[in-house]
């Protein structure tokens, strides 16, 4: 398989993980768009939101609350944080594997993007 994610997740390709599980992985964006920005993913290769099942309910579930736990782990859920999932490519969606960004420790605007 030639997804990225996917041979981070297989340990061909290193990343600086700091969560994981029989799940789930998270990492350190190699791009950070703020000074926490933690990429969360299922192990489960899912291509886009729009590409999921219903049976795929529980595990974008539990990408939040691991997102929720490495903020606390992080020291940002007083400050605050930003969780945001890009479908497709107008969105902003670069790699082809779902993926939750995390994002914190600064002040964000609204509208985003």
């Amino acid at each position: 398989m030639e997804c990225i994610f996917c041979k981070i997740i297989t340990g061909e390709i290193p990343a600086k993980l700091i969560y994981q599980d029989d799940d789930i992985v998270a990492f350190r964006d190699i791009s950070p768009q703020a000074p926490i920005h933690i990429l969360i993913i299922p192990r489960k290769h899912i291509e886009r939101i729009s590409d999921m099942k219903d049976e795929d309910a529980g595990l974008i579930g539990n990408l939040v609350l691991v997102g929720k736990k490495i903020a606390q782990d992080e020291g940002i859920t007083e400050s605050g944080f930003r969780l945001v999932f890009n479908n497709n490519k107008d969105a902003g969606q670069a790699v082809f594997h779902i993926h939750l960004h995390l994002l914190g420790g600064r002040k964000f605007s609204w509208p985003p993007g």
